[in-house]
């Protein structure tokens, strides 16, 4: 990934730009840890059962399933990393952007539900170290 820095009026304007690719990412990450754990049930009770077996071929539609959102979440996530923004959890759709405040890297943090991006963390700090932003700091 290519770091891309971002003002805070350009992190906003990205947020609102991929919001709906996000807010995709987020319902399908839900759904496959469902079907996550419907297959990890499933596959203990199905330990020995034959390849015709109804709940057998349950299973496999539900890993097909599995399979296709696995594929579905990554090639999200590779599209909103090429925008310069890192997916930090899709359970709750964070996403931070590199940014400069004076000459310290920083991230512009930001997740769904939140109507701009009004926080930000040190590098290390992550999102239980979120402050709001001073816009004075970032200029």
């Amino acid at each position: 990934m290519k770091l891309i820095l971002f003002t805070v009026e350009e992190a906003n304007r990205t947020a609102t730009e991929i919001r709906p690719l996000l807010e995709r990412l987020v319902t399908a990450k839900r759904e496959f840890d469902q079907l996550q754990d419907r297959i990890a049930v499933a596959s203990l009770v199905l330990t020995d059962a034959s390849p015709e077996n109804p709940d057998a071929i349950e299973l496999s539609k539900l890993q097909a399933r599995r399979t296709e959102l696995a594929d579905t979440l990554s090639q999200g996530v590779q599209t909103v990393h090429r925008r310069g923004v890192l997916v930090k959890d899709l359970d709750r759709g964070l996403v931070d952007f590199y940014a400069l405040s004076g000459d310290r890297l920083i991230f512009l943090c930001w997740h769904l539900g939140e109507a701009e991006v009004s926080h930000w963390h040190t590098l290390e700090g992550g999102f239980a170290a979120r402050q709001p932003l001073n816009h004075t700091e970032l200029d």
